[in-house]
């Protein structure tokens, strides 16, 4: 069956509807320009019409009429996503998410809000009634949206104490819509969470998120500089195995790095300083003062409560791929990686990436904690010269033994290990029968004989004209 797209629009005509041509383009848009290999391929894409609904209810008639007509839905939040996650490349229909954003229940350790609340007004209630705040936001905590979140985000700041949003425990419960004949309102808790987490709105739509708090802290920023990054990585990597210091964030990023994109701060940093990127409770400063004593070669380059916040970002804006924004702003041609490095000793890893690749590939690292374990993920940025090459670095970095997750591809399976996700497949046949959630981000859906093995860019076959 065809897509109806005037009949679904004609059924949903008393709902907000968005159908002119400019603001529907710019709504099926987001953050997949920072790649250039996404930006030749997703460049044109733009939904039929955008719908705003105002309630779940709505979101229920939605999928309704969208089933009815056999068109294509694709759910967005603040469109903050990097992979083309929420655009629409199957056109049809862009459900904004960003109406339904009420703040429903505020708890001793949990929230309950709606999918479109940003996180960062959601962390200002929580902290002016309870003195709590999520334990993770991506680095676009003023602009992102809760269900964009968990939609296509994994981890972020506050994963050096937390972990990542697949630990159990990190999400409580997610409520979503069916896109079927007669959608149903499915609750998932447990281990069912993991069906719609990180899934790209392929097998629903997310109507309510209760998330777990932490307590929030006025947190102490500071940038600590080495002249050497993997001197400044050794120091991180041995900071995040002192428990009894209260981290939010911790990263490190290569000279020249810090100092020719770091602007607002570059008052503070020398050309060769790589840095570390700290957030401490300020409880804990003097006893991260006392163990950066031990490390001749630091400098506290900076510190908010010495030298003030005064038109600076957050040390968080300067980390996970705000680090990729900011150098873009300045060199356009810069794009970024993302990796796991060697699980055994990632410490050695990143030095051999590092002596690989050299001012080609800068060094830009992410400590989280996973199982109890200190990880060392990176986003190192990228001097773009040709997709032949771009494929290269990346299949460098996994013959090395380092785990790679592929930024430039828009697909689920591309994006991830290069699998399908057998929990999050039989829950999309469940629950989209027809395959209109958000169509060709997942290949075991589209093409179940793919086979991953050459390495080929998957085209979904509304992009291959």
């Amino acid at each position: 069956m065809t897509a109806d797209i005037q009949g679904a629009k004609a059924a949903l005509a008393h709902l907000d509807i968005d159908e002119n041509a400019a603001t529907v383009r710019q709504k099926s848009r987001d953050f997949f320009w920072y790649s250039p290999v996404l930006k030749d391929r997703l460049d044109g894409v733009s939904a039929d019409f955008v719908v705003t609904p105002q309630s779940e209810a709505e979101v229920i008639e939605v999928m309704r009429v969208a089933h009815a007509h056999r068109v294509p839905v694709t759910v967005r939040g603040s469109g903050t996503g990097n992979y083309g996650q929420a655009m629409p490349i199957a056109g049809g229909i862009v459900l904004h998410m960003k109406a339904m954003n009420e703040i429903r229940e505020i708890a001793p350790g949990r929230v309950i809000a709606g999918p479109g609340t940003i996180l960062a007004d959601l962390d200002r209630r929580t902290r002016a009634e309870s003195g709590q705040e999520l334990r993770i936001h991506p680095s676009t905590h003023n602009t992102a949206s809760l269900g964009g979140f968990i939609g296509g985000g994994s981890t972020g700041v506050g994963a050096i104490r937390w972990g990542g949003l697949r630990a159990t425990g990190n999400i409580l419960r997610l409520r979503l819509v069916t896109c079927e004949a007669e959608p149903r309102v499915v609750d998932l808790t447990g281990e069912h969470i993991q069906k719609a987490n990180h899934a790209y709105g392929v097998n629903g739509v997310i109507t309510e998120i209760e998330m777990p708090l932490a307590p929030a802290y006025d947190w102490v920023d500071l940038l600590v500089g080495f002249d050497d990054f993997m001197e400044a990585s050794s120091y991180a990597y041995a900071l995040a195995h002192e428990d009894a210091i209260l981290l939010k964030q911790l990263a490190t990023v290569a000279a020249p790095v810090p100092h020719d994109y770091f602007l607002r701060h570059k008052k503070f940093l020398r050309p060769e300083h790589s840095v570390a990127v700290v957030m401490v409770a300020p409880h804990a400063v003097e006893a991260l003062l006392t163990f950066t004593e031990r490390w001749k070669t630091a400098e506290i380059a900076y510190r908010s409560d010495r030298d003030g916040r005064d038109g600076l970002p957050p040390a968080f804006e300067l980390c996970w791929n705000h680090t990729t924004l900011r150098a873009l702003r300045v060199d356009p041609s810069i794009t970024y990686l993302q990796v796991q490095y060697g699980a055994e000793d990632p410490l050695a890893s990143l030095a051999k990436m590092t002596e690989l690749f050299g001012d080609e590939v800068p060094g830009h690292t992410e400590f989280t904690r996973f199982d109890g374990t200190v990880a060392i993920g990176g986003l190192p940025l990228v001097r773009y010269t040709t997709e032949a090459r771009l494929d290269e670095i990346n299949r460098l970095h996994e013959a090395h033994g380092c785990a790679t997750f592929n930024p430039h591809r828009y697909t689920l399976e591309e994006g991830g290990m290069k699998r399908s996700d057998p929990v999050q497949l039989a829950f999309k046949r469940e629950c989209d029968p027809a395959g209109l959630m958000n169509p060709g981000k997942m290949i075991a859906w589209d093409d179940p004989d793919w086979d991953f093995s050459d390495e080929r860019f998957y085209i979904f076959p509304s992009l291959a004209s």
